[in-house]
This record gives C-alpha cells, sequence and structure tokens, in this order.
C-alpha cells in the first residue's frame, strides 16, 4: 500500500521544514545552549509544520548523535519516533480527548521517568479543543513539571486558549508559506518522484494552497494519480475547477474598458462550458486584487507568485482602471462569491455584478439625475427603475420653489452627472469623513438630486424637512461643495429644496450667502401680492 506524499514528504529535520526559519533557528540555538523550555505552543494556520517541527523537537531532545547533528535520524530513538512507536512520545488530539479526566490522566502519568531517552516528550495537538476544567487540571503540571518532561501544544485558534496557560509557555507562530517557496518544494517533490510538472502549474497548486503546504502536496499526489507523467496547468485547473488565467484576465478587461457586451459573452462562455462559477469569481477577485496591488505600489514585484505574462498584461489594466472602480470591483465579486450557489440562473449574480461595476455603483436612495432639457423640469428614474435607466417620468415642479423661464435656467451637465452616481460611493465616504455621519445620514434621506453646470441640487420630501434644515447651512454646503470639487474636478454650489424631484435654479443666481435679515424674499412678495397672506412677525 502506498504512502500518502504529504505523510511521506513530511519534515524531518529542521533544514527540511519550509517557510519558518524564524522558528527552527530559534529552536537549534536553545539546543546548542540547552536552553530549552519545559512548555512550547506552536500555533499558526493548518499544514504549515508544526507537529512536524514539534516530533522533530522531540527527536532533536532526545537523539544520541553529536549535538551538532540532532537529529540524525539514524539513531535508535530518531528512527523509533519517525516510525510512531517511541514510548516517551506522547502524542494526544485534544479534540477526542479533551475532558477533565483524560488531563487528571496525564497528570498522574508524567511523573514516571522516561524508559528509552532522556526526556518524555508530550504533544498535545489542537490544545484549544481541551474543556475549562481540563486546562485548569493542566496549569500546575505546565508550571512544575518534572525535569525530564516536555511540553508541546499545538493550535490553530491561539485566542482560544487561556492567558494563564499562554503565560506558562514559550509561544511560536508558524506563517503562512508563501506561494514560491510552496512552488519551489513541490517542483522538489515531483523530481524526486519521477514526475515533470509544469511552473505554471505547480504555481497554480501553490495559490490555491493558501500558504498550507500539506494541502499543496495532497494536491500534488491527486496530480500525479491523474494518469500522466507529467502535471499540466490545465490538470490542475480541471481538478481545481477553476479557468484559465485568460479568461480571467478577458473579463478584468471588459470591466477596464466598460464592456458589458464582452463581459457578459466571457460568462457565457464559461457557463457553457461547464466552469466553476464561484472559483472562476474567486479568481476573478484575485485579479482585481492584484490590479490594486499595482495601481497602489507601483511594484510588480509584489505579484512574484503570478507569470510574468500575466503581470504584464494586469500592469495594462491598472493604467486603464481608477482606483475607486477597482476596489468597488473587489467588493463586489467577493459579494457575489457567496450568491452563486446554485438556482435557476446560477450566472446571474457574477452577471450583476459585472453591470454594477461597469455601470456605477447603484445610488439609493437619492438618485442622481440629469435634465432632460433646459426648458423642462427636472427627470428621475421612474418607481422601480434602476440608476441610468432610460425609463424616466416628467417630474412636477418643486411645490416650494418658482419655475425659472426657460431661457434662465442653468443647463445641465450630463458629464457631471454620470460621474457622481459612478462615485456616489466615495462620495458618502468623503461625507462621513468630513461631515460626520449626520450630513451623511441627510443625504441618504434625499428623495432626489440634479446636477447642473454651476449648481448641485438634493431635494427632500416634505416628511424629511426636519432633515433638510439640520444640514441646510452655509457650513455644511461649503464642505460638501469642497467634496464635489475634489470628485468633479471644478466647484459647485450646493441647493437643498423641498419636493419630490430636484430643480435647477436659473444661471448665476444661487443663493450662496445667507439672507440678511431685511432683505426681500421673493416668494413672500409672490404670497403677499398675489394670494392675498400677511407678514406676521414672531415675538422673541
Amino acid at each position: 500500500m502506498s504512502t500518502a506524499l504529504y505523510r511521506k514528504w513530511r519534515s524531518q529535520t529542521f533544514d527540511e521544514v519550509v517557510g519558518q526559519e524564524h522558528v527552527t533557528r530559534t529552536l537549534r540555538n536553545a539546543l546548542r545552549d540547552d536552553r530549552v523550555a519545559h512548555a512550547y505552543l506552536f500555533s499558526g494556520p493548518r499544514g504549515t509544520g508544526k507537529t512536524s517541527t514539534a516530533r522533530i523537537l522531540a527527536k532533536a531532545l532526545n537523539c544520541s548523535a553529536p549535538e551538532a547533528e540532532r537529529p540524525c535520524n539514524e539513531c535508535p530513538t530518531c528512527v523509533a519516533i519517525t516510525e510512531g512507536r517511541m514510548l516517551d512520545l506522547i502524542e494526544i488530539d485534544a479534540a477526542s480527548n479533551n475532558s477533565v479526566d483524560d488531563v487528571r490522566e496525564l497528570r498522574d502519568k508524567v511523573g514516571f521517568r522516561p524508559s528509552e531517552g532522556r526526556y518524555k516528550i508530550y504533544i498535545i495537538d489542537e490544545v484549544h479543543m481541551l474543556s475549562g476544567s481540563a486546562f485548569n487540571a493542566l496549569l500546575k503540571t505546565l508550571e512544575e513539571p518534572p525535569p525530564f518532561a516536555r511540553f508541546i501544544l499545538a493550535t490553530t485558534e491561539p485566542h482560544k486558549i487561556p492567558a494563564t496557560v499562554l503565560s506558562r509557555c514559550q509561544r511560536f507562530d508558524f506563517r503562512r508559506i508563501p506561494t514560491p517557496e510552496i512552488a519551489q518544494h513541490l517542483q522538489h517533490v515531483a523530481t524526486e518522484e519521477g514526475f515533470h510538472a509544469e511552473p505554471d502549474a505547480l504555481l497554480a497548486i501553490a495559490r490555491s494552497a493558501q500558504g498550507c503546504m500539506r494541502d499543496a502536496v495532497s494536491l500534488l499526489d491527486q496530480m500525479l494519480s491523474f494518469g500522466t507523467d507529467t502535471v499540466t496547468t490545465e490538470q490542475v485547473q480541471q481538478v481545481l475547477g477553476a479557468v484559465n488565467d485568460q479568461a480571467v484576465l478577458d473579463l478584468v478587461s471588459a470591466i477596464a474598458t466598460r464592456d458589458v457586451s464582452r463581459g457578459l459573452a466571457q460568462i457565457h462562455r464559461l457557463v457553457t462550458d461547464g466552469a466553476g462559477l464561484p472559483e472562476f469569481c474567486q479568481q476573478v477577485v484575485e485579479q482585481l486584487r492584484a490590479v490594486m496591488v499595482l495601481q497602489m505600489t507601483n511594484n510588480a514585484g509584489l505579484l512574484d507568485e503570478l507569470p510574468v505574462d500575466t503581470v504584464k498584461q494586469l500592469q495594462v489594466q491598472a493604467k486603464q482602471l481608477d482606483q475607486p472602480t477597482t476596489l468597488y470591483a473587489i467588493k463586489r465579486f467577493s459579494a457575489a462569491i457567496a450568491d452563486l450557489k446554485g438556482g435557476f440562473q446560477p450566472q446571474l449574480p457574477l452577471e450583476m455584478a459585472l453591470i454594477e461595476v461597469v455601470q456605477g455603483e447603484a445610488v439609493s436612495p437619492a438618485t442622481v439625475v440629469v435634465q432632460a432639457a433646459p426648458a423642462s423640469a427636472a427627470v428621475a428614474p421612474a418607481a422601480g427603475a434602476m440608476p441610468g435607466s432610460s425609463k424616466q417620468a416628467p417630474a412636477p415642479a418643486a411645490p416650494d420653489a418658482e419655475a425659472a423661464p426657460a431661457d434662465a435656467t442653468q443647463p445641465p451637465d450630463d458629464a457631471a452627472a454620470e460621474t457622481l452616481r459612478r462615485r456616489w460611493g466615495e462620495f458618502q465616504r468623503l461625507v462621513k469623513q468630513k461631515c460626520g455621519n449626520k450630513v451623511s445620514g441627510a443625504l441618504n434621506s434625499a428623495k432626489d438630486t440634479a446636477v447642473g453646470a454651476e449648481s448641485i441640487v438634493f431635494a427632500f420630501t416634505e416628511q424629511y424637512g426636519p432633515v433638510r434644515e439640520m444640514v441646510d447651512n452655509q457650513e455644511t454646503r461649503d464642505q460638501l461643495s469642497r467634496i464635489l470639487q475634489h470628485l468633479l474636478g471644478r466647484p459647485f454650489q450646493v441647493v437643498f429644496q423641498t419636493g419630490e424631484h430636484a430643480l435647477l435654479p436659473n444661471a448665476n443666481v444661487v443663493q450662496v450667502e445667507e439672507k440678511k435679515s431685511d432683505a426681500k424674499d421673493a416668494l413672500i412678495d409672490y404670497a403677499v401680492s398675489d394670494l392675498g397672506a400677511q407678514v406676521v412677525q414672531e415675538e422673541k
């Protein structure tokens, strides 16, 4: 019966431990100086070498070879530990032996001297699974063990271990193994096993392992059982349910060029070919993350786990995409992964993510609109219409605003409106940062928004009149104007209105300064002269 590769190639010496030099160097120095602690805690992700390092340390402590050669893997003690028959090495799985009775049994036996080696070694795997009572029973033994006993605790969740236990151990944090180091080790294993493997195939295996060497070696073992003498990238992609990198790059390119048709066609091809859509979406997120790294750092060396040709294409896309779109795309496609769980149209979440990223983040409830013509009122999407939809309804005049003459109404700005619609999420984040949650929340209550050549108007319904009054002051308008200038490249005057639809004011007549107490109000004059209203002075 053949042995699984991950067991056959388990590290047997400190030199063979991959990616944990900070741990192995410290342990070697401790062995050289005879400063080995009585208790260690090895923490870190699964498959990074915690248990293997614990066994190597157990060998080194009991090895009979000269100090510089420990562990030698040749003496009777080393061989016994390698073969799993060393009586003085006790390995306990805390996941299935987690009761206080199990720990009491351990505590009762720890006082007996070792039968074969110099030290009695206890390796407690997944130690965080011990019950609270079991931890309490272990405390005294950990603090004052017999001089011939050593404890090595291993866990993937160190935050679940009581502080009283942590304080009695020397802690070593095992890191996720870098992709290039995993790929290099896989190349060594494949060569020793007599197989040929494409470098890109090994990189794909290493990336999918996400820092876990055991997963990577297990997947390589699966590839070697595929039936050929060569491990190819295509084989790896079939096993992982992934698609080739070019398909992912094509979709990201469609996003960069804002070509929805091309992107939807790419998704359709994937569905027709039976590709795994969740895996593909994960690959898209990985590629977008690489684009983000290039945009933020302009350092291609940070993407050393990717093929050179792929990095070159990503550099082109990093210039085509703007940073806010990249960040939103990462968040939107990440959210789509959870929705790709089947259904009548399993590809729909992926298609929706593509469309929303290309056409801009959904704006709700404040919808940025553009006036149809200078002489008409502002228009807004009809009920249920998505932002950017051509389905529109004419807007009646705001109840508190007098309609301006057609030749005096300032013209709309289509380009600025589209930019603001697309960057609305960024605008809201800046408002929250610069003006606070109160103003950000108020803008979310706006019923309608219109963008003109000089002004940007936010309209609130009668119901949200108090909300408008809360933000309708010169300081807030100035702050919003500066934010809009930053996003749109030129200054805009901010206007708050009451009504179902936002109406652009007449050109060059937007009120900027607060009204003086003795200034005439045109609306009041109209009410008095035409409607017979009376002005009553409120007593102070």
